[in-house]
């Protein structure tokens, strides 16, 4: 099953060396419980991570 994924577009206007540029944001629009997911899983990711590191500097 394919989901659809939309998007809120934030769009910003900031000087850079002497120039205007145009930042555009983009962020997944998602339920509680597909938010929560994902945290959970950035959450398991980064333990590894720092698991693997901290363990190296044994």
């Amino acid at each position: 099953m394919v989901q659809s994924v939309t998007y809120q577009r934030e769009t910003r206007t900031v000087p850079f060396q002497g120039k205007n540029i145009v930042l555009e944001s983009l962020t997944p629009v998602l339920s509680p419980k597909e938010k929560e997911k994902r945290k959970k899983e950035i959450e398991r990711c980064l333990y590894d991570v720092f698991s693997k590191y901290r363990q190296d500097r044994r």
